[in-house]
């Protein structure tokens, strides 16, 4: 009897799970993610007995957590998308 010998696609293996513009979106993902949390940062105050209403600015409050939803869903994104193929 002969076995058959399976005949391998042309499959292009380059070590790495995800394409070279996925990771360039990633690290424009975690860039915004860094920025969002920067801008959460302070509004504390060096006494307890002072209370600093800066801490419910418009910036803490509303600008840095959209910003850091925005960029955990680019994350997303740059991990699902698929490699161009460059035939």
């Amino acid at each position: 009897m002969k076995k058959k010998i399976a005949k391998k696609d042309n499959i292009k293996e380059t070590g790495f799970a995800l394409g070279k513009e996925n990771y360039k979106l990633m690290a424009i993902g975690f860039a915004v993610i860094v920025v969002g949390f920067i801008l959460m940062t302070g509004g504390g105050s060096d006494d307890p007995e002072v209370f600093n209403p800066e801490i419910f600015s418009f910036r803490r409050i509303t600008l840095a957590p959209l910003l850091l939803l925005f960029g955990f869903i680019f994350e997303i994104y740059a991990i699902l998308k698929k490699p161009k193929d460059n035939d």
